[in-house]
């Protein structure tokens, strides 16, 4: 059965134990193997690695034990409690092993939870476990956390008691940072708060967040789309400081504006667009590129891609000699200054 992006906090939360197993799969690895850690953990309890309850494969290795996957599903601990096998990295190549070890599971088998990357509608071990009446199929991307996430993972962490405005920052950290780089934030937050009674500042979150160069990047670029030319220069020199290259800026920009073209230039409209592209957007990163969409419009868009491509060429190419970090902040100046004449 597919099982929605949207419901695997609260799967992984409590995982069923009477079900085949679950099968997490998409572009984000880190954000796959926080999912099925938690799954893992919250299905087989505190002691599962202690007491043997848990078998890891390599999806690679399967090939020299045809038989280990099966085996291990069937095996009985010396402990009692449910038991997870878990499948790290698997492709298309082990859908030999993996697909018979899921349709001869029975009651009383272990959990199985496998983790891959991209899986097309038309993948073997994704058809199978969606299909399966007894095995999940969830595709995870790069959508940012619920409110319910959010807050589980703050009371985790023991802070329970937080100002409207710090849970505010945290909430926005949270769209930002990669879901381990949040958790690792929040942790570090509550061990400099530990037996701390005051409450919990905006200042003290900032020092405590990880500096985050792409998320400077996506600052910058979004400045641009929206026209805020005078952002440009006081960025660039943040980011040149930083060591950040020309050449990742202007693929970050091409990216950027191809991605506002697809939605701009969909035959149906940007709403239609935005709807999409894959990975698909949500929440406020959603209504920001569609706005940002529907203000340029598909033949402006068309025309900055053009400024982007140019610049890309200019600083590969031998034989110019303008300083790279110039050319490119006259690239974006330019491009915010043609978004302002819309």
């Amino acid at each position: 059965m597919k099982l929605a992006s949207k419901d695997i906090a609260r799967y992984a939360a409590k995982p069923d134990p009477d079900r085949a197993g679950i099968l997490l799969y998409g572009p984000d690895a880190m954000r796959i193997a926080i999912r099925r850690q938690e799954i893992i953990a919250n299905l087989t309890g505190p002691n599962g690695d202690s007491e043997m309850r848990i078998s890891r494969f390599q999806a690679t290795d399967l090939r020299r034990d045809p038989d280990g996957l099966n085996v291990a599903l069937r095996a009985q601990s010396f402990f009692p409690g449910p038991r997870a096998v878990f499948v790290e990295g698997a492709t298309e190549m082990q859908a030999n092993y993996i697909l018979p070890a899921l349709a001869d599971w029975q009651p009383g088998d272990a959990h199985l939870v496998v983790a891959a990357g991209q899986l097309k509608p038309t993948s073997k071990i994704r058809k199978a476990f969606e299909a399966h009446p007894r095995a999940y199929a969830c595709g995870i991307y790069d959508d940012p956390p619920s409110r319910e996430e959010i807050e589980a993972a703050l009371n985790k962490a023991g802070l329970t008691r937080l100002p409207p405005d710090a849970l505010r920052a945290l909430t926005s950290l949270a769209m930002v940072l990669d879901p381990g780089d949040f958790r690792q934030t929040i942790e570090k937050i509550a061990l400099y708060k530990y037996n701390d009674p005051t409450p919990l500042t905006e200042a003290e979150i900032a020092l405590s967040a990880p500096a985050s160069t792409e998320a400077e990047l996506d600052e910058i670029i979004d400045h641009v789309a929206e026209a805020r030319s005078d952002q440009v220069g006081p960025m660039m020199r943040r980011l040149k400081a930083q060591g950040v290259q020309p050449v990742a800026l202007c693929i970050a920009t091409l990216r950027h504006f191809k991605t506002l073209y697809a939605v701009a230039a969909h035959p149906d409209g940007a709403g239609a667009g935005i709807g999409r592209l894959r990975p698909p957007a949500f929440g406020p990163r959603r209504d920001k590129l569609l706005r940002q969409a529907q203000g340029w419009g598909a033949p402006k868009l068309e025309q900055a891609l053009g400024v982007v491509t140019d610049t890309d060429l200019t600083l590969r190419s031998a034989g110019q000699s303008a300083p790279d970090m110039a050319l490119v902040e006259r690239m974006l100046i330019r491009l915010a200054m043609m978004g302002r004449a819309r």
